[in-house]
């Protein structure tokens, strides 16, 4: 029976009897029958009912992503949520796809909504970090103990004083109390962290005109939009994500950053300029030396000396002294 389209395919891997040894990406067909642009152009002509099929040939890779997540993360639910964002992303090339993914993956994130996005922009599989996955990977530093990321509403209660001590140079009280409509419009966002030391950062405040500053700068997603008249990248539809994510990344400027966040930090530039991100991620053995290094820094936190050594006593001379130059000459002339 021949198998034309992709949907086909699905409904033959779920419904034939595989022999003992078989997969369903091999009853699939996709590594022996399908280019990745005939699974990109049946993709756009069947929609939602192939997003099983494009997470069949995914894990056809499954070697590559179990090597580039970081132990503490399932390639399974990794996987499950790919399965989840795929039916927005059956347009994109498959190439960029599996870029964007491993790019997520090596940074050991979970594409599901809150601590990254892989979205689309035109053919391209694009990976968005969001504000979780930063402050998840300053947790994963070991230098981090808590970080703090909020907005600001007009009449919430609030004061910034940066030439005061901390923690009195900024306070925010809220009133979750207040219905929505009466605590105001969004007037800044802020972020601080406090770290493993004791020690609290400087408080970063961002007024909307920064961050529209920062988004008509640097965002070629919000500019592409803009031109197309779609008005659909994240600053169009999640501003108030984007303006708190500015913030929490400009702690950088401030905080003791590990390599892990400055390459984030670079690949998610690398994202909205329309460049490669991957060039960016770490390399699949990183993740090893950075869980070493983090254990091995909360392994040396954790030991106080709970006596003080004792100073060495001073050894006693087994052999006798030589005599000075001076002593050495005496007695030579004698």
């Amino acid at each position: 029976m021949s198998l034309s389209t992709l949907k086909d395919r699905v409904r033959a891997a779920t419904t034939e009897k595989p022999a003992p040894d078989a997969t369903v990406e091999a009853l699939a067909g996709i590594p022996q029958r399908s280019t990745p642009e005939q699974l990109h152009t049946s993709a756009q002509a069947e929609g939602d009912a192939v997003a099983d099929l494009v997470l069949t040939w995914l894990e056809r890779y499954g070697d590559d992503f179990t090597k580039a997540l970081p132990s503490h993360i399932d390639v399974k639910v990794f996987l499950a949520a790919v399965r989840a964002c795929l039916p927005g992303l059956i347009h994109c090339t498959p190439a960029s796809l599996r870029q964007a993914l491993l790019t997520c993956a090596r940074f050991g994130l979970i594409p599901d909504g809150r601590h990254a996005v892989i979205k689309r922009e035109g053919k391209l599989a694009v990976f968005v970090p969001m504000a979780q996955g930063y402050v998840e990977l300053m947790y994963r530093s070991g230098r981090v103990g808590s970080v703090h990321v909020g907005l600001i509403h007009e009449n919430d209660e609030w004061n910034y004083e940066p030439t005061a001590p901390a923690p009195l140079d900024f306070t925010h009280k809220p009133a979750v109390t207040k219905p929505k409509k009466d605590r105001g419009p969004v007037i800044l966002a802020y972020a601080f962290c406090w770290m493993t030391s004791g020690a609290r950062s400087q408080v970063i405040v961002l007024s909307r005109e920064e961050a529209e500053e920062i988004r008509d700068e640097y965002s070629e997603a919000y500019r592409r939009a803009q031109e197309s008249g779609k008005c659909d990248s994240f600053w169009h539809t999640d501003f108030d994500k984007m303006w708190s994510k500015s913030a929490l990344r400009r702690l950088h400027k401030v905080v003791p950053m590990s390599g892990e966040l400055v390459a984030l930090l670079k690949a998610d530039d690398a994202g909205e300029a329309g460049q490669a991100q991957i060039v960016h991620a770490p390399a699949e053995e990183k993740h090893l030396l950075v869980e070493a290094e983090a254990a091995h820094e909360r392994a040396e936190g954790s030991q106080e000396p709970a006596v003080t050594r004792a100073r060495p006593l001073p050894r006693k001379r087994l052999q006798p002294r030589r005599k000075s130059s001076r002593q050495a000459r005496k007695g030579a002339r004698r």
